[in-house]
């Protein structure tokens, strides 16, 4: 007596599609906001307060001591490197969870002193929500 064989699973051929979509599109977000953040701690930490002062765009800094700029910058820096060395290295993955939620945490803060400051908040807004979108994709 012949015996049927089972078909082809196709739900595990798509969990495998969904999984490498979900990676490259962590990668994409995850490249482009570490490239944001560290490109905007480098300026924190390598400018000083009064070069900050100098650009227009950077009013808040006139509210914080140098210190504390370089500490947001030190945050961001590390943050950009905790998206993207985990998985690269596929190792303590969870930290890029972390770092996702740290860098998220600061651009809250940031949305909220620039909302009181009467500045323009969609650059922090967004950082923030790529930050949190890194999260679920992978």
């Amino acid at each position: 007596m012949a015996t049927l064989k089972r078909p082809i699973n196709f739900m595990g051929q798509t969990n495998r599609l969904w999984r490498v979509v979900m990676g490259i599109a962590y990668w994409i977000v995850a490249g482009i906001a570490a490239f944001a953040f560290f490109g905007s701690g480098m300026m924190k930490l390598a400018s000083s307060r009064e070069k900050l002062l100098a650009n227009k765009n950077m009013g808040w800094a006139a509210d914080f001591t140098t210190p504390q700029i370089k500490l947001i910058g030190l945050a961001e820096v590390l943050g950009a490197a905790g998206l993207i060395l985990p998985h690269a290295f596929s190792i303590a993955e969870g930290l890029s969870k972390a770092a996702a939620v740290g860098l998220f945490l600061i651009m809250a803060g940031a949305v909220n002193y620039h909302r009181k400051r009467k500045e323009p908040i969609i650059p922090p807004l967004v950082l923030g929500i790529l930050a949190l979108v890194t999260l679920f994709l992978k």
